[in-house]
């Protein structure tokens, strides 16, 4: 793992250190990804890279309004324990187009080592077509804590207790 040190001001007398880590993610290109390059970031603070379609050359897909479909990747990936990868939409293809996906984020689980599919919907008003090499979304990698659940009685007090769904406004 490649690690570089970060200095952050907070405040004006505190100096705080991250490191920031590149993990080695493997990946396994099948058939239908030869020819496409693999993701990566597009600028050098990116948090996701673009996932692109591995649709046949010939072969573009329609998407239909208010149609979902799975749209594959050619790609598998070996995602070290400890992280997960996100499936995210991109934000232009939903604001240009209106297109999203279905369980956003989509996530990737460390022991996975199927292809990833882009399970894509048009929430637009006119049919989108996805071409071979089409960036169609963004796979972002994140650490995850696993979690050990310890029944109780009762949960500690807070000054939001269950309120929910638009409790602190608008």
């Amino acid at each position: 793992m490649k690690s570089e040190q970060i200095a952050l001001d907070v405040g004006r007398r505190e100096v705080r250190t991250i490191d920031q880590k590149r993990i080695r993610v493997n990946v396994v290109r099948g058939l239908d990804a030869i020819g496409l390059p693999l993701p990566t970031y597009r600028t050098e603070k990116a948090a996701g890279m673009d996932l692109i379609a591995a649709l046949p050359e010939n072969n573009p897909f329609s998407l239909k309004p208010l149609q979902r479909t799975l749209i594959p990747t050619g790609l598998s990936f070996e995602i070290p324990t400890g992280y997960e990868a996100q499936v995210r939409p991109r934000s232009g293809l939903a604001l240009e187009y209106g297109i999203g996906m279905v369980n956003a984020p989509g996530t990737i689980d460390a022991d996975y080592r199927g292809e990833v599919g882009v399970l894509l919907i048009n929430f637009g008003q006119e049919p989108f077509t996805i071409r071979r090499g089409d960036r169609i979304a963004q796979i972002v990698f994140t650490p995850v804590a696993s979690a050990t659940l310890v029944e109780v009685e009762e949960l500690e007090t807070t000054q939001r207790q269950a309120q929910g769904f638009g409790s602190t406004g608008i």
